[in-house]
């Protein structure tokens, strides 16, 4: 997970309160003191950790607050993520670009940030949204950043501009911006030369590029790997610049990434996305209010409701829901399923998505040995004939072992892993048809009165899943709690209010 050690220490800290039989003052100075501790060690500002502390403090000491009948585990770890949250969120709002109208927006930041890299992760995300990008190369300073753009732009299927030859930034932007305005594109990324807040003259270059093409927006990117160094640089930009939104790189592979998101301060600009990895997929939309509830441990249902949406389509789930409900599982089903798993992303990030899930109880390298898994058994079914998927009668193939050894033959793996993916078909096969026998797929019966009725259908779920898989999934409890929140949002993962819930029944 993105900063794991201060995830893992702000979870300990919190989790240490529920072990508490008494919340007294003693409790909530512990708690605060290991809270300011995690946020030191992960480099966020000393002043912003004071700060948040004290303020923690004054909420705790209101009397309306610390009223009888107020649950204080459940206040103080609300008042943490709130003001964890208040930190990463700016008074300016982010930029909204329009569709169908030329946006232009100009990256700028430090040396070796991974700016470039940064921008093509940037013109891919709009890209699959359907946005018409191209991508315009203004670095003249650093030898091989042209040639670096055009590698990834062409990559990716990007257009792109730049020259070999002209040495002047500003006619380059310009030449660009208007060659793609001209072909009426619309989202139009220009890339600008690394540079220092010491460096004045590549400032004064930078102030020069901006007049000229007078972007919509200003992404500053910021390199996590320089902590509390942060703060100065991000300064110096947004008094150099138009600075209207940031983009934190690296923050997967340092454990002090805190100090660049303390440093969003020094230009009060929202933090965009995030980059989380080397490849173009390892770029995520950041929201400050979900990416503090997981560091907290507290999961994120919204953010796991929309990724589950995007990954499979909203057209495929009804006819899904009704043969899981007549407890029909085949391996075409088992198959289709696996391929909506690897359009999630990353098991971990999901995992961590899910309250009530310890992510750091799962193996090292677990992830990497799923995904084979997963890989595997899907190689496997594609050596299979459309009625062995099916699983019809007469091509069953734990009942022919010729069958067995043809499909292992076909995908070049051995006749035990044939045998490994027949078990686990079987075991899911079994959950699926006692889940729908229990009623448990219908939107009719227990679960229409799941909040009327939630001790049937925690009976109802420890009868029908695996021991193991709701222990991995924290418990039925857990598990009926996240039924309980996924069932009152809508397909965007926001909260339904009463009516729209109402009428959605």
């Amino acid at each position: 997970m993105v900063l794991g050690d201060l995830g893992k220490k702000l979870t300990t800290a919190l989790q240490k309160l529920n072990s508490r039989t008494v919340i007294d003052e003693e409790a909530i100075d512990a708690c605060l003191k290991e809270v300011a501790a995690a946020l030191l060690e992960a480099d966020v500002n000393v002043r912003y950790v004071s700060e948040l502390r004290n303020r923690i403090r004054n909420m705790l000491q209101l009397e309306e607050a610390m009223a009888a009948g107020i649950n204080r585990r459940r206040f103080i770890q609300k008042c943490v993520c709130e003001e964890l949250t208040k930190l990463l969120t700016p008074d300016k709002k982010p930029v909204k670009m329009q569709k169908g109208k030329a946006s232009i927006v100009m990256f700028v930041g430090l040396q070796g940030s991974g700016k470039t890299t940064t921008c093509t992760k940037y013109a891919v995300h709009y890209q699959r949204k359907g946005w018409k990008v191209a991508l315009v190369c203004a670095d003249t300073f650093r030898a091989g950043a042209f040639d670096q753009l055009k590698q990834n732009a062409t990559k990716v299927r990007i257009p792109f501009y730049g020259s070999y030859t002209e040495a002047d930034p500003v006619s380059i932007a310009l030449e660009g911006v208007e060659t793609f305005k001209s072909e009426k594109y619309e989202l139009i990324i220009v890339d600008t030369s690394g540079r220092h807040k010491q460096e004045a003259s590549l400032f004064e270059e930078m102030q020069q590029v901006q007049d000229a093409i007078n972007p919509d927006d200003v992404v500053f990117v910021m390199d996590s790997h320089i902590g509390q160094a942060c703060f100065d640089q991000a300064k110096a930009f947004a008094e150099c610049v138009r600075v209207g939104s940031v983009i934190i790189t690296k923050l997967d592979g340092h454990a002090k990434g805190g100090g660049a998101l303390s440093a969003v301060a020094a230009t009060n600009s929202p933090v965009v996305f995030v980059g989380t990895g080397e490849h173009f997929d390892d770029f995520e939309p950041f929201h400050a209010e979900s990416f503090v509830s997981r560091l907290c441990g507290l999961g994120d249902i919204s953010g796991l409701v929309s990724t589950i949406n995007e990954a499979m389509p909203l057209d495929k789930q009804p006819e899904l829901v009704e043969r899981l409900s007549k407890g029909l599982f085949t391996l075409r089903d088992m198959y289709e399923q696996l391929q909506y798993v690897t359009k999630l992303g990353s098991l971990q990030k999901v995992m961590s998505m899910i309250p009530g899930i310890n992510t750091e109880m799962f193996p090292q390298g677990y992830e990497k040995t799923g995904v084979q898994r997963i890989k595997r058994f899907m190689t496997i079914m594609d050596s299979m004939t459309d009625d062995e998927l099916d699983c019809k009668k007469g091509a069953c193939l734990d009942k022919d072992l010729s069958r067995v050894f043809r499909v292992a033959r076909g995908s070049g793996t051995h006749p035990m892993a044939v045998a490994e993916l027949l078990s686990e078909h079987k075991r899911f096969e079994k959950m699926v048809g006692k889940m729908g026998k229990a009623g448990l797929m219908k939107e009719t019966g227990d679960m229409a009165n799941l909040n009327r009725n939630p001790k049937q259908v925690l009976q109802k779920l420890q009868n029908c899943v695996d021991p193991w898989m709701l222990h991995q999934m924290g418990g039925a409890q857990n598990m009926l709690n996240l039924m309980k929140t996924m069932d009152s949002m809508d397909d965007e993962g926001n909260m339904n209010d009463g009516k729209k819930k109402k009428g959605k029944r």
